[in-house]
């Protein structure tokens, strides 16, 4: 290799490096600006003044002081709390439905087995604001049918909210939980039936215990997912049923403060500690 090449190759090293540089810079500087700014003294993002922590306590104050009527303490916690209720019940639903489907892709073979495998990839690959739309227009059609059947009216709110989730984050688990099974030895399990278990005690005391890092990470990725969701509760949400990302979208319709700044870094810090214990998991 000549002494052209060799500049050549590092100079391509170091380009390499620059442009990484500038993805990372792109992705990651507005997020870092946004938490030193939920410090900023000023009201206005625009204008640093000091550094504070008033707007960290005002959001567990028992008074609303972020300085708009409409984000009080108490609209924030109710949120928080029906954010947490969703997420928590979509998430159960979600990891006994995709390690259910995991287990019967990766051990049993009947038909539309490939259709199932196909579904379960759209709601991965789709964009969001399509999956928000249908399960709006599919929520209004039922609706009308069983009003017209029974005489109930019913409408948008928690419920349509949790299935939404539940749609998406199904695709997740089971992926994440299929991964592992594909790694697990059959032999195993197989050596379970010859000693006398049947299929329940040995998912049970073989193949859960074996997969559980994965189910459990794929818990986490779903309660992630589910708990920083806009686009799908956006449109299967009613009234009653505000979320904290709902709520920090109508905070930014009126005033962009400090406030949001401090109440996205919290959610983005919750966010990431369930990514890390994810991950950690998995690797488990």
């Amino acid at each position: 290799m000549t002494k052209l090449d060799l500049r050549v190759r590092a100079i391509g090293k170091k380009w390499l490096w620059i442009q990484a540089t500038l993805a990372f810079a792109f992705l990651y500087l507005p997020i870092l600006i946004l938490i030193i700014y939920s410090f900023n003294t000023s009201k206005f993002n625009s204008i640093w003044r000091g550094f504070t922590l008033d707007w960290y306590r005002s959001l567990f104050s028992d008074v609303g002081t972020l300085g708009m009527a409409s984000s009080s303490s108490a609209g924030i916690w109710t949120a928080l709390n029906n954010s947490l209720l969703i997420a928590t019940i979509s998430t159960l639903l979600a990891t006994v439905l995709g390690t259910a489907i995991a287990l019967a892709l990766e051990r049993f073979h009947f038909p539309g087995r490939k259709a199932v495998e196909t579904l379960l990839f759209l709601p991965i690959i789709m964009p969001e604001i399509t999956i928000g739309i249908s399960l709006l227009v599919f929520f209004t059609l039922v609706f009308r049918i069983l009003e017209n059947l029974t005489g109930i009216r019913l409408n948008l709110g928690l419920p349509t909210v949790i299935i939404g989730h539940v749609t998406f984050n199904i695709s997740f688990v089971t992926i994440t939980v299929r991964a592992r099974l594909a790694e697990l030895d059959p032999i195993l399990e197989q050596a379970a039936f010859d000693l006398g278990a049947n299929e329940w005690r040995t998912f049970w005391r073989i193949t859960l215990p074996l997969i559980w890092p994965s189910v459990f990470s794929g818990a986490l990725l779903a309660f992630t997912l589910s708990l920083d969701d806009f686009v799908v509760t956006f449109f299967t949400t009613g009234v009653g049923s505000m979320t904290l990302p709902l709520f920090v979208y109508g905070m930014i319709k009126f005033a962009v403060t400090p406030a949001i700044n401090a109440l996205s870094t919290l959610m983005l810090l919750a966010s990431l500690l369930l990514v890390l214990s994810s991950l950690r998991m998995k690797k488990s």
